[in-house]
């Protein structure tokens, strides 16, 4: 119960005693050191001071600023709890003071003071605003800034530092709320920001972004003395999911082990920069006037360019080698760490003491901090401790380096530059402005010129058009006027002298020409009542010629009436005939079947008696063996006598019997050889077999049995002749198949028709009609429903073929022919699982291609279904065909990164180096090789890993 009164800061400890007196002259002296911001260690006066503490920095030499250390207690973890139950906390926290005391035994302890005292309690935004808030403000303002986590390995520095926190929100770390907040105060149209991260491991440079980047040196500018990492990688910031994205990334390639005291403990300095550049405005300047000194001008604000720079430091934890248990290259990495911070220990311990040298050279960590202790940046370094009273000599060291931190002092300077280009460029794009400007109203003055001067000229070549008509239509009108009144007198004229010549010659004539007239008159009438006779006549000859047709055409239709009574007798002739030819096939037929089926009983009694009762239905295959020796059977028999054509014709009768009778020898036909069955085929589709079995009422086992047991379907289509699946195809075989898949429960039907559509998807066009048809979800279907080997192993083979068309990709996995293909598995038989690899290894294949063609992007289909462990159980399978699929499989889903991080976390890069090494197939190899090789991710994972190809 001590300990937590100690851990929340409220207990009191009755046997301290009061801290050394120079612990209180120090405390003392840090106080009056401060700047007026400083004083205050609450976080909203910590806020306060970020603008009006530096308002002075840029134009004179600087503010002073003290580092400024916070403390964090980690609270107990599980082991601690059990080993330390009966101790008390090691540390007593006074959070209101604060302050910490740090208990030697349970009557004395030592107390010490810092700007915060965080309890383990303490949440993640409150550690930020106390922390790291402050700096960012400054860093936004235009000074550097650095935020530093140090302790002993596993008391929370990356927790504090480095979370990200995409599962809790609350949980993230100073890294990502500092950049959120900074992407919340710039500008995108003005500002940039861009980010490295790096890590110091072993005494080297690395760049976490771009790993084959691990020697970066460290350059200083020989004037500033300014650090600079020109060969680091620089990314622009845009947005929080980009920054989160990198510092996966960077995680991902930071050096982590497994030790005592923490099984992720970073075996390297992490190093988060982020750079700002900001766009201000300077101060107005005021000109006073020559005519009133009074009155003065305005210059306009200069443009400034502020360059800040925030570092994150997050240093590997101080560990001693007999409590983490490190050795062989875990030591020497134990090694380099203690340097480094030793290094940084006796450089703050210089500044603290104001030493007139300070060794900022003995470690590439001081090199990189130089500029945060003793420099120009605003820090803050929050020191994590544990509880455990066990570790009391780790927690003293990290308190003590708090302390002497606290005592160093930075100069705070903004870095602010004229803007010179932005100057330049403002002022380009002013004058493109009014150039274009310029160039548009000198157009639009033109054109308006343009156009009144085209307006005049329009308008006077109106008037003149006008004026010209009106003249032309007067003059048109006076000529008109002109020749009427001429052709008025000219006509009247004419007519008195036709008038006075008129009635002379009409007095002449009649006394002259009187008697003949009257005779030519008579003559005309002769004429005309002769026409009028013949018309007569020749309507009674029309009339006449009609009567005599319409006879003729009676007498015609009477002989058509003849014609047609003979021939209806002769059909019902023929029809009869029929029905005899009908009876006697059906006779011929009952008797062959009799003898056949006498003839199996025989040969069943001839073999000893134990045979089948029903030879004719379980014994399909001496039938066959028999046809193909050239023996010819009772069903052949009566092929070559009545004829398949004839045979299927009867399959079309009225009389249910004949059909029943036709439907048994088209069966026994079906199973007596390939010959006839191709026969049967190319005449009869499946479709229509099918419905006539329907019609016949017979039962679709004794059918289905004589036809499936000898797979003429399945025959033809293991024949690779491309033509032969054309006709099969054509004849409706596809169609009729997948009929049978949908509708009947027995398992033979179901085996053999999957076994004819596994050889049919063989063909490319073949597998989009599969497709269109509803062929994926039948197969889906029973590959669920199925318990039979066999009619998996069919199944799984049409799903195998249709996983290599690069097209049914989406198909086969929206209609459940991946999760069928994963699903048949749990049979165990090696034929099964060998086609079942078989499918996985073509769709992986597919993916590739599309992958490395740029059709596709994102994690593989078959990573989605869940088939990357049963891959990686089955990478060395025992079986040779299972095997070789599999390892083909893991190389085409190694060669997408997108797929890595997966393969990585499931196993797969270590089955994929044992098939570098192991593979008995030399093609399989090289291309695993390739693949470890072209991949980033697994390059980053064997380095870590020590793995050589």
């Amino acid at each position: 119960m001590a300990s937590n009164g100690y851990r929340n800061g409220t207990g009191t400890n009755k046997g301290a005693i009061k801290p050394p007196a120079s612990s209180n002259i120090r405390s003392s002296s840090f106080k009056s050191r401060l700047p007026p911001s400083s004083n205050h260690s609450t976080g909203s006066a910590l806020r306060r001071t970020s603008s009006a503490s530096f308002t002075t920095a840029a134009g004179g030499d600087g503010v002073p600023g003290r580092v400024r250390v916070a403390v964090r207690l980690r609270p107990r973890n599980a082991e601690e709890s059990t080993a330390d139950a009966d101790f008390a906390d090691c540390v007593e926290l006074q959070p209101e003071l604060k302050r910490l005391k740090l208990r030697k035994n349970n009557w004395e302890s030592e107390t010490y003071e810092f700007d915060e005292v965080l309890t383990e309690f303490a949440s993640q935004k409150r550690v930020y605003e106390v922390v790291a808030k402050p700096v960012v403000e400054s860093v936004l303002d235009g000074y550097n800034g650095t935020v530093m986590a140090y302790g002993q390995t596993g008391t929370g520095k990356t927790f504090t530092l480095g979370r990200l926190g995409e599962e809790d929100t609350s949980a993230r770390g100073i890294m990502v709320r500092s950049m959120e907040e900074i992407l919340a105060n710039v500008s995108p149209e003005t500002d940039s920001i861009s980010v490295s991260y790096l890590q110091l491991y072993m005494e080297t440079i690395q760049d976490l972004l771009d790993p084959a980047n691990d020697n970066i040196s460290i350059v200083e500018d020989p004037r500033t003395g300014d650090v600079s990492l020109p060969g680091a990688t620089h990314v622009e910031i845009k947005d929080e999911q980009s920054f989160l994205e990198l510092l996966r990334l960077g995680e991902a390639h930071r050096i982590a082990a497994n030790t005592k005291l923490n099984t992720e403990s970073s075996r390297s300095h992490a190093i988060l920069m982020v750079h700002v550049k900001r766009s201000v405005l300077g101060e107005e300047v005021a000109i006073p006037s020559e005519s009133d000194k009074s009155s003065h001008f305005v210059k306009p604000p200069k443009p400034l360019v502020r360059k800040s720079k925030l570092v994150l430091v997050d240093l590997a934890g101080s560990e001693r080698v007999q409590k983490s248990g490190s050795e062989g290259h875990m030591l020497e990495e134990a090694k380099s760490i203690n340097l480094s911070l030793s290094a940084l220990g006796k450089c703050i311990n210089a500044l603290a003491e104001n030493s007139a040298h300070v060794p900022i050279r003995d470690s590439k960590l001081t090199r990189l901090l130089r500029d945060s202790f003793g420099g120009t940046a605003r820090t803050s370094l929050i020191v994590t401790i544990g509880p455990s009273p066990r570790h009391r000599g780790e927690t003293a060291s990290t308190i003590l380096f708090g302390q002497r931190a606290m005592k160093v002092e930075n100069m705070l300077r903004i870095k602010e530059e004229f803007d010179y280009k932005s100057l330049a460029r403002r002022l380009e794009i002013q004058l493109d402005k009014l150039i274009a400007e310029n160039e548009r109203q000198q157009k639009a003055f033109d054109d308006e010129v343009e156009r009144i001067n085209l307006e005049a000229q329009n308008r006077v070549s109106e008037v003149e058009r006008n004026f010209t008509d009106a003249l032309e239509k007067e003059r048109l009108k006076c000529q008109m006027e002109y020749m009427e009144s001429v052709k008025k007198l000219e006509e009247k004229m004419i007519e008195n002298q036709r008038k006075h010549q008129h009635d002379g010659f009409m007095k002449d004539k009649c006394n002259a020409e009187g008697p003949g007239f009257s005779e030519d008159i008579a003559e005309v009438k002769k004429l005309l009542e002769k026409e009028t006779h013949m018309r007569k006549e020749a309507e009674k000859e029309v009339n006449k010629l009609k009567s005599q047709l319409g006879q003729h055409m009676d007498a015609g239709a009477g002989g058509d009436a003849e014609i047609l009574k003979l021939q209806i007798a002769l059909e019902d002739e023929v029809h009869q005939k029929k029905k005899l030819e009908e009876e006697i096939i059906i006779l011929r037929s009952q008797m062959l079947q009799l003898t056949f089926e006498a003839d199996q009983m025989r040969r069943c009694l001839a073999r000893g008696g134990s045979g089948n009762a029903y030879p004719g239905l379980d014994s399909p295959m001496s039938q066959v063996r028999d046809s193909l020796s050239g023996h010819k059977t009772p069903v052949s028999a009566l092929f070559d006598q009545v004829g398949v054509q004839k045979i299927l014709d009867l399959l079309e009768s009225e009389d249910a019997n004949v059909r029943i009778h036709a439907v048994k020898v088209v069966a026994n036909l079906a199973a007596e050889g390939e010959q006839n069955l191709w026969c049967l085929v190319s005449l009869l589709s499946f479709s229509i077999l099918l419905v006539l079995v329907g019609q016949a009422n017979i039962s679709i086992s004794f059918c289905l049995k004589r036809l499936l047991l000898f797979p003429v379907i399945k025959v033809n289509c293991s024949n690779k002749s491309k033509a032969n699946q054309e006709r099969i195809v054509e004849a409706g075989g596809l169609t009729s198949l997948l009929m049978l898949l949908r509708s009947y429960e027995d398992e033979t039907v179901r085996r053999v028709a999957a076994g004819a559509i596994a050889n049919l998807a063989m063909n490319e066009a073949n597998q989009e009609l599969i497709m269109v048809q509803g062929g994926i979800s039948l197969l889906s279907t029973t590959a669920s429903d199925a318990e039979d080997p066999q009619t998996l192993r069919m199944v799984a083979g049409a799903i195998a073929n249709l996983c290599g068309n690069d097209k049914l990709q989406a198909t086969l996995r929206s209609e459940g022919g991946i999760k069928a293909l994963l699903g048949m598995v749990r049979c165990r038989h090696p034929d099964v699982l060998s086609q079942v690899a078989r499918g996985i290894a073509n769709f992986a294949k597919c993916e590739s291609r599309a992958s490395t063609n740029g059709i596709r992007s994102g994690k593989s289909l078959l990573i989605d279904e869940g088939a990357l462990p049963w891959i990686v159980q089955n990478a060395n399978n025992d079986s040779a065909p299972i095997r070789r699929h599999i390892e083909l499989a893991l190389c085409h889903l190694a060669q997408h990164e997108a797929n890595a991080k997966d393969m990585i976390n499931g196993g797969a890069l270590w089955e994929l180096v044992r098939i570098t090494r192991d593979c008995s197939r030399e093609d399989i190899r090289s291309l695993a090789h390739r693949t470890l090789n072209s991949s980033l991710l697994f390059r980053s994972e064997m380095r870590r890993l020590r793995i050589e190809l």
